[in-house]
């Protein structure tokens, strides 16, 4: 019995490095190399596919962020993350008020950083389990460690969803304003960061009152919070 209980252990602690190693491998890889596609994007994908909807296709190019104006990423920050440059992967207090919001409103908030969005979006599923947030957690430790801000950013910049079934600002620049991303204005850049987090419900194209307020609210924090000088940490290449 003794030796059993010991084969167990050695297995089980063999397993946990396993995983460990395999789990840093994998975020090594996606640290030079464009994930070619998300758990997300395949469910959306199989989502089309129930509805039997003409265009099931998944829209998704990925480009440098070197290609990608600063107003891009300034923008997503002035929308969703203005501490993004500041924090280490996690927003102690907007999640705080997130958890206190979810407890008395039936509209759930969210307190997830970009980093965070990024971990959940390239390496898991979407849910709201305790397991995947700890996961997430632990995924969005080790991006931060080993990836940087300025990836993270393009990562998140390519994977998020900005309309239906249309991943990255590439293929969004394009489909909205028929330019390249790195031709987009401060304001074509804050309409599209203003319909997340739910690019499905709401739209670039035929934007209602509710998101033309929210983009000019985020075009007044990309001023306050300096400009594309904001941002310069990370796009230094792009400023001319």
């Amino acid at each position: 019995m003794k030796q059993l209980n010991l084969n167990i252990k050695a297995l089980v602690i063999k397993l946990i490095l396993t995983l460990f190693l395999g789990s840093v491998l994998w975020v090594l890889i996606y640290r030079w190399l464009p994930p070619p596609a998300t758990l997300h994007m395949f469910k959306r994908r199989a989502a089309a596919g129930k509805q039997d909807l003409p265009n099931k296709t998944i829209q998704y190019t990925y480009v440098a962020l070197e290609d990608i104006t600063p107003n891009v990423p300034l923008a997503m920050i002035a929308a969703e993350d203005q501490l993004f440059l500041k924090h280490d992967g996690f927003d102690f207090k907007a999640m705080k008020g997130a958890f206190e919001h979810n407890q008395t409103s039936k509209k759930v908030a969210g307190g997830s950083t970009i980093s965070q969005q990024v971990a959940k979006n390239v390496f898991l599923w979407h849910g709201r389990s305790y397991l995947r947030k700890g996961v997430e957690a632990y995924f969005t430790f080790l991006i931060e460690l080993l990836w940087g801000k300025k990836r993270i950013m393009e990562v998140y910049l390519n994977i998020a969803e900005m309309g239906d079934r249309i991943f990255g600002i590439e293929e969004a620049s394009r489909i909205y304003f028929k330019k390249a991303p790195k031709d987009l204005t401060p304001n074509q850049a804050a309409l599209i960061a203003s319909v997340l987090p739910n690019p499905v419900k709401y739209s670039v194209k035929n934007p209602s009152g509710a998101i033309l307020r929210k983009r000019r609210r985020v075009v007044l924090n990309m001023r306050r919070l300096g400009g594309v000088a904001h941002v310069q940490s990370i796009t230094a290449k792009n400023i001319k």
